[in-house]
């Protein structure tokens, strides 16, 4: 028992460790990219040292998957949780690029909402529509790529539109389709731009509230999922305390093999449901 209590301590204590680490390599990522800018530092080389750093980051959870089986394998004297910890390697890589790709759709659509409240504001203190964008575009952070495409053509008489739709098709920027709009009925028709571009920064932030809304109603299905998920872990957990030894029973015996496959496969089936229904809930319409 004292083995096995030992193993789920320790693997406790590096997922938390792990986490804490992630964390830290974050904001080293962040405090070095800055000095590098106040050193003089080309912005290749600083894009290049903070990408490496947020890759070693993003593989610590990835490397927790693994300690823990390893963790998990020696107190119960079996292969089985070492073999589960690496086919979960790929499953927490997925997670963790979708939640990436997450954190870089919001930043873009938030980019997109700044743009058009920036250019609104541009156009009312009399600007002409070209150099209000290029004004709007030259403080936008968070665009990425599309940002030099729609500055081009606004700088050298291209088609803004166009560029405008081009850069709208990157996850997050659905918005600057909106704005596309605005600008041929405003240029080509002769129509106010401001008035358009600010009902449609209005419709964005409407949007975003609304989506936040519904996340925060369904942040308590997701909590209750996986609450629900935990419950055999509190299990076995409770065979340490009264005694018994779960891994043994579940790694070595017949018949607790029989139910740890059984478990392991009726748990990720729940698991794949209740979040897909989470998720689809939250999926606008």
């Amino acid at each position: 028992m004292s083995v096995s209590v030992v193993g789920a301590v320790t693997v406790g204590g590096l997922l938390w460790g792990t986490e804490a680490v992630a964390r830290h390599v974050h904001g080293r990522a962040r405090l070095r990219s800055r000095a590098a800018r106040i050193a003089g530092v080309t912005q290749a080389e600083t894009r290049w040292t903070a990408e490496a750093l947020r890759r070693r980051a993003a593989s610590r959870p990835e490397a927790a998957c693994l300690v823990a089986g390893a963790v998990l394998a020696a107190a119960g004297q079996s292969f089985l949780p070492l073999a589960a910890g690496c086919a979960a390697v790929p499953v927490a890589r997925r997670r963790l690029a979708a939640r990436a790709a997450a954190r870089a759709r919001e930043r873009r659509a938030e980019a997109v909402r700044e743009l058009c409240g920036a250019l609104a504001q541009e156009v009312r203190s009399g600007r002409q529509p070209v150099a209000a964008l290029l004004h709007a575009l030259g403080g936008a952070r968070g665009l990425g790529g599309a940002q030099a495409g729609v500055t081009a053509a606004a700088r050298f008489g291209g088609d803004v539109a166009g560029a405008l739709r081009e850069a709208a098709g990157a996850p997050g920027a659905e918005g600057l389709s909106g704005l596309a709009a605005c600008w041929e009925v405003a240029v080509d028709r002769g129509a106010g731009l401001a008035a358009g571009v600010e009902r449609l920064a209005a419709a964005l932030r409407a949007e975003r509230d609304q989506a936040a809304d519904l996340a925060a109603q369904l942040a308590g299905a997701r909590s209750t999922v996986l609450m629900l998920a935990a419950l055999p872990l509190l299990g076995l957990v409770l065979g340490w305390a009264m005694g018994a030894d779960p891994l043994r029973v579940l790694l070595h015996t017949p018949a607790g093999l029989a139910c740890l496959l059984l478990g392991s496969a009726l748990e990720s089936a729940g698991l794949w449901w209740a979040l897909g229904i989470v998720r689809r809930a939250g999926v606008p319409r």
